[in-house]
């Protein structure tokens, strides 16, 4: 095999990984709704935390010895503020609002990273970084002022779904500021410890998942989609994201930012959710102000 053929084929493995981040985190949307068909949402978010802490434990102690003292309270605030509350926050918010709608909000991620980094982490920024913010958030605004028939009440839940996008933010800026040595298995690993146990605690002590279970044959459905986005959403997605950074570039990788929204709206229209035009304007809108938040100096 020459060169070039080597080096096409490792590019069309890249765009396979970016498609398969797309595809996952893009279905997490419709996952949490169909595991809220049988499940309450606090139920939802402590078995999406406590099935993902089970499938990395068995990497939990080799990870483990990497850490110094010093930095498990970083370990402990990531896994509180990037891992334990927006499964909750997500799962409350689509009580009310439409999936697709949830999938959308979450694109704010990168848009609150930057902000967050320059309010409080000393990131430089330029002109075009800033009305990317002040487009975005006017874009999410906008949104949630008519999405699922406007109200005060339908923004109130949307607003939880654009909390959870600031946790991720705000995580990411922790990471970068505190724990950039560390790889990120052992970064989710180690953070799932510190929210996984009281999930798992939580879970046997409330004891009805378990009674829904045994009396609901249907519930089981909805315990497999929450498996799926458990498993393949968090412990397969972050080995694959991680890979692809160090593979490609941080650039190539947020690639996922601006097609996952594109995923969960067909997910959400398939299942026959509420879409209409003004939507797609408010969207653009938000993606647009993304991608200007996002807008580097040339080199």
């Amino acid at each position: 095999m020459t060169k070039y053929e080597t080096r096409r084929k490792t590019k069309a493995l890249h765009w396979l990984a970016l498609a398969v981040l797309v595809l996952v985190w893009g279905s997490s949307f419709i996952l949490i709704k169909r595991g809220l068909q049988s499940f309450h949402s606090t139920e939802v978010g402590a078995l999406r935390i406590a099935i993902s802490f089970l499938v990395l434990s068995p990497l939990l102690f080799w990870h483990l010895k990497k850490i110094t003292r010093r930095k498990l309270l970083f370990f402990l605030l990531a896994g509180v503020i990037g891992n334990g509350l927006p499964p909750f926050l997500f799962a409350v918010a689509q009580t009310v609002i439409d999936s697709y709608m949830a999938g959308v909000l979450n694109s704010l991620t990168p848009l609150f990273t930057l902000l967050i980094g320059v309010l409080f982490f000393g990131i430089r920024t330029r002109w075009i970084n800033v009305l990317g913010v002040v487009t975005g958030l006017a874009g999410a605004v906008g949104l949630l002022s008519v999405a699922n028939g406007g109200g005060i009440h339908n923004m109130w839940y949307g607003m939880l779904a654009v909390a959870a996008a600031l946790c991720y933010a705000t995580n990411m800026n922790l990471i970068k500021q505190y724990l950039s040595e560390f790889d990120a298995l052992t970064i989710t690993s180690v953070a799932f410890m510190f929210i996984g146990i009281p999930a798992l605690v939580y879970l046997l002590a409330d004891g009805n998942v378990i009674v829904v279970l045994a009396n609901d044959p249907a519930a089981w459905e909805s315990f497999v989609y929450i498996v799926i986005l458990s498993v393949v959403g968090t412990a397969v997605a972050m080995i694959i994201h991680n890979w692809l950074i160090k593979q490609t570039s941080a650039l190539f990788t947020s690639t996922v930012t601006y097609l996952m929204p594109v995923v969960s709206i067909i997910w959400g229209i398939a299942d026959e959710e509420v879409f209409v035009f003004i939507y797609l304007l408010w969207i653009c809108m938000i993606l647009a102000g993304v991608y200007m938040a996002n807008k580097r100096k040339p080199v």
